[in-house]
């Protein structure tokens, strides 16, 4: 996607799933490379978008973002599931760099505005998003789709 001051932005791939597992981890989410790599996969095909930041070695930054249709807007909305940059990295401009690379894909595929959800005890994340112009519009609640007592993933 780009090249800016040493940084590259680029769609993820499979290669990069060992050091995105290793980013992850570090933000406290854990999945096993090859997982990973499988879950990049599934997203790009089902039109998501998956973007990598690098500089010098292992990966930087991720970002992921899914279009996502509602009754509420008439276009898409760009729900960002991933975002995350390293922690000697942060305060460099890596996340607006891939938070702006995020955006250009998202109104490629047809998208109105970014989503982004953010949970409590990210604060971090939260002053990030303020600063980069999100405002806050309701919260997200989850229920898991199986059926009790079935221990399939």
């Amino acid at each position: 996607m780009g090249n800016r001051y040493g940084l590259e932005i680029r769609a993820a791939a499979g290669p990069d799933a060992a050091g995105l597992a290793e980013l992850l981890a570090e933000a406290g989410v854990a999945v096993a490379a090859a997982d990973l790599a499988a879950r990049l996969d599934a997203l790009q095909g089902s039109g998501g978008t998956a973007l990598v930041a690098v500089e010098w070695g292992p990966p930087s930054g991720l970002i992921a973002l899914a279009p996502m249709r509602t009754l509420e807007a008439v276009k898409a909305l760009g729900l960002i599931t991933t975002l995350v940059v390293a922690a000697e990295s942060r305060r460099r401009g890596i996340g607006r760099v891939l938070l702006k690379a995020a955006a250009r894909a998202a109104r490629q595929a047809g998208c109105e505005r970014l989503v982004l959800n953010v949970g409590s005890g990210q604060e971090a994340l939260h002053a990030f998003a303020t600063a980069a112009g999100f405002t806050e519009e309701g919260q997200s609640l989850t229920r898991p789709l199986l059926k009790r007592g079935s221990t399939e993933t």
